[in-house]
């Protein structure tokens, strides 16, 4: 049987923010449908008239879907207007969870810009969360490892510094520490009183394939035991074993995103915080 061609299509994305609620939402979608290729045309911080004629302008040279979040009701009208002008598909995202959310409520919306980057503690506590990944990073300062919230261990390449900047993101204090063959884990690891330790695991195979690509990526040859077969399969069962003999939960990453792992560590976060 053929393989189904790819569909490319072209979907335009306003905000009067930052869009990463936009770009979220497009990429979940698009995700649900096979061979599908969105091309992206990204328009952020949309806040005068003049911009928003702009955008029009592209979205009529590349026509296809239109998704946005602008909370000026003259924008907005301007834009779904233009759209119905075009023949374009346009979509509020937002509106169905502002609506049934106002309703409950019992309050009208703001329709503030911006509203949703306001500076407050939650923004401050996601800047802490990465200054602190950042600072623990690859096993650096162990000694202040007991203040985060989850401690990331794995052998290399498991993703455990990018996981950790997510979970950043979502104002978790997260650190990671690398199991390094022959050198011992910070004894903070194993203390009574610490933070929720979580094992990386990653199949042998898959493991070889990531550190190979990451040599020929920097035009490395020189490997050692880095990419040696037997070495690194000793590598993932010895990480193995420690997780098994010290109780800690494990995820797989072999074949999980960085949203993935993240989503399963903060599942795993919350069971821990209450049992």
């Amino acid at each position: 049987m053929r393989e189904r061609l790819a569909t490319y299509f072209n979907v335009h994305l306003v905000s009067d923010s930052t869009g990463e609620t936009l770009a979220g939402v497009m990429r979940a979608t698009c995700a649900q449908f096979d061979n599908i290729l969105p091309i992206e045309h990204s328009y952020f911080l949309v806040r005068s008239i003049r911009q928003l004629e702009r955008v029009i302008n592209e979205i009529e040279a590349a026509p296809g879907v239109v998704m946005f979040t602008l909370s000026n009701l003259e924008h907005r009208g301007i834009l779904e207007e233009a759209c119905v002008r075009l023949g374009m598909p346009c979509v509020a995202i937002l509106d169905p969870v502002l609506d049934m959310t106002s309703r409950y409520l019992g309050q009208e919306l703001n329709h503030r810009v911006g509203a949703s980057r306001k500076l407050n503690a939650e923004y401050f506590k996601r800047i802490d969360a990465l200054d602190f990944a950042m600072y623990h990073d690859d096993g650096q300062q162990a000694i202040e490892l007991a203040d985060a919230d989850v401690i990331l261990v794995g052998v290399s390449r498991t993703s455990k510094t990018p996981t950790s900047v997510y979970l950043a993101h979502r104002g978790v204090k997260a650190a990671n520490v690398p199991l390094v063959p022959g050198v011992p884990l910070p004894q903070e690891v194993f203390a009574e009183r610490r933070p929720l330790v979580v094992g990386l695991l990653i199949t042998a195979d898959r493991l070889i394939h990531i550190r190979r690509n990451r040599l020929a990526a920097m035009k490395e040859t020189r490997a050692g035991d880095y990419t040696d077969e037997d070495a690194v399969r000793r590598e993932v069962m010895d990480a193995q074993k420690l997780f098994e003999r010290e109780g800690w939960p494990t995820i797989d990453v072999s074949r999980r995103s960085i949203e993935e792992t993240a989503a399963a560590v903060l599942n795993l976060l919350a069971e821990h915080r209450d049992p």
